[in-house]
């Protein structure tokens, strides 16, 4: 998935650098660079840092770094929204549930992605749909607790 991203901001005309940032920086988007950082071990992490990094290009405008401003807030939410869309589409809990995982460490690992992008994803979904949410005709995802519910017909 890291090199589908890579090649989804090259079609955006964004050059995407590997390179040391100070603190605890992961990523950063700035006129059509997206920094990553070297230190990040693993390409889970790396894919799920671009991801944001991508949502920052589609939906940013400006220095968002001050997040105590609501606007800046704002801005970062709708970059995290789109990242969990992007990697975490409601139909990948299906796919997952169907592939014998049921715990969150599992269906992170099935999804290629962190469990912390997994937990803050499934909030998301749960801010935007409540604790359950109709995936097709046949499934309802429960987001708390989580679970696929199939229905008989």
């Amino acid at each position: 998935m890291y090199e589908q991203l890579q090649d989804e901001a090259v079609s955006l005309n964004v050059v995407i650098k590997e390179t040391y940032l100070p603190g605890r920086l992961k990523g950063l988007y700035g006129e059509n660079e997206i920094l990553i950082n070297k230190n990040i071990e693993t390409t889970t992490e790396k894919t799920c840092v671009l991801a944001e990094e991508i949502g920052h290009h589609l939906y940013t405008v400006g220095d968002i770094i001050d997040q105590s401003k609501i606007m800046n807030i704002k801005q970062e939410k709708l970059a995290r929204r789109w990242a969990f869309r992007k990697l975490i589409p409601l139909e990948s809990f299906l796919h997952a549930f169907n592939h014998g995982c049921r715990s969150r460490y599992e269906i992170a690992e099935t999804l290629n992605v962190t469990e912390a992008f997994l937990e803050d994803s499934l909030n998301y979904y749960r801010e935007k749909h409540g604790t359950f949410v109709r995936i097709d005709d046949l499934h309802v995802l429960f987001l708390d607790p989580l679970g696929i519910h199939r229905e008989i017909r």
